[in-house]
């Protein structure tokens, strides 16, 4: 399972990337108009390029530190093997979910600078499909095992 996602990331990237060439072909097309507001359309149509590679490529970073982290933790054993527990809809029991968000918000209390304390709290956030936060946990986590060279 962990090659599909890591396949169709790549896959997404290309397109992105083919995209943003196309838009970077089409942007210098656009300057050599002698129109001035052609040009100016060339100018804003270059930086959309700029700005969604650099996006690509601090998300492609993020995932790649992610996965470093992720085999790291779970080499030494600390990637949680519980799941959280579902209805049968689908959705998380509120107790039970409660639970073990304060379980995991309490070791990051405890250890407010370990990686693995926060790596586990961004999966609970994860399995909860609490996306922001999760990414907001993992980027702690990224940014405290940069401080410690775990990463």
């Amino acid at each position: 399972m962990r090659g599909r996602p890591r396949l169709a990331a790549i896959g997404m990237a290309l397109l992105l990337a083919l995209y943003l060439v196309f838009s970077a072909v089409y942007a210098v097309r656009l300057l050599q108009d002698p129109l001035p507001i052609v040009q100016a359309m060339g100018w804003a149509l270059i930086v959309l390029p700029l700005i969604g590679a650099w996006a690509l490529g601090a998300e492609l970073l993020f995932g790649y530190r992610v996965e470093k982290l992720a085999g790291r933790l779970e080499a030494e054993g600390g990637i949680p093997q519980e799941a959280l527990p579902a209805k049968t809809s689908g959705r998380l029991e509120r107790e039970a979910a409660d639970a073990v968000f304060d379980r995991y918000a309490a070791e990051v209390a405890e250890n407010p600078e370990s990686w693995p304390h926060w790596f586990r709290l961004a999966l609970a956030y994860d399995a909860a499909r609490d996306r922001r936060r999760a990414r907001w946990a993992m980027r702690q986590s990224i940014a405290f095992a940069k401080a410690s060279s775990a990463l």
